[in-house]
């Protein structure tokens, strides 16, 4: 499998991606990603060169979002001044679970972040997805705090506040990576 870069003609397909994966959550009883995503957010995430795509074969097998940046409102400004990579909108197709892609694509996160000369690998999760917690945890993360106050980048309440980070290091991940 190999890891490239998301181009902006992805975008319907990536946003079909995750009403997949929206659709899913909502079955195991979660509330998580039933807001639409708007496409220009998913855009200009594409256009910053930070949304990335797994690739088996012609087939989107997962999809990532690393960032430098960090959502509003989550971490604090001694938490920012720290050299950081940022874990969005981790997927995995359905066709495709059970293979541990999650796994090393954060795996792949913590490489590529050390590479950039980052310390932490973040991300913040579902603040009510406690199996989703559970998942971060078992993949070497530390849960720092949960938020709740705030408005999400989507608009309504903040509802991704769970805030976990782990040491970012050189790993074999596996993947062709295809992104530089």
């Amino acid at each position: 499998m190999r890891i490239i870069p998301a181009q902006p003609g992805d975008v319907a397909k990536l946003l079909a991606f995750r009403e997949e994966a929206a659709a899913w959550l909502a079955r195991l009883g979660t509330d998580q990603w039933q807001r639409p995503y708007p496409a220009d957010f998913l855009l200009a995430t594409i256009k910053a060169g930070t949304a990335f795509m797994v690739m088996d074969g012609e087939t989107t097998a997962a999809t990532i979002t690393l960032s430098p940046e960090a959502e509003p409102g989550l971490w604090t400004e001694q938490e920012l001044s720290e050299p950081s990579r940022f874990v969005n909108k981790l997927t995995v197709a359905r066709t495709h679970a059970g293979q541990d892609l999650g796994g090393r694509l954060l795996d792949w996160a913590g490489d590529r972040a050390y590479r950039d000369g980052a310390k932490w690998l973040r991300l913040d999760a579902w603040t009510t997805n406690e199996p989703l917690q559970r998942y971060y945890l078992r993949q070497g993360f530390d849960h720092v705090r949960t938020l709740r106050e705030g408005v999400a980048v989507n608009g309504g309440p903040r509802v991704s506040g769970w805030l976990a980070q782990r040491l970012t290091g050189p790993t074999d991940h596996g993947f062709e990576d295809l992104t530089e």
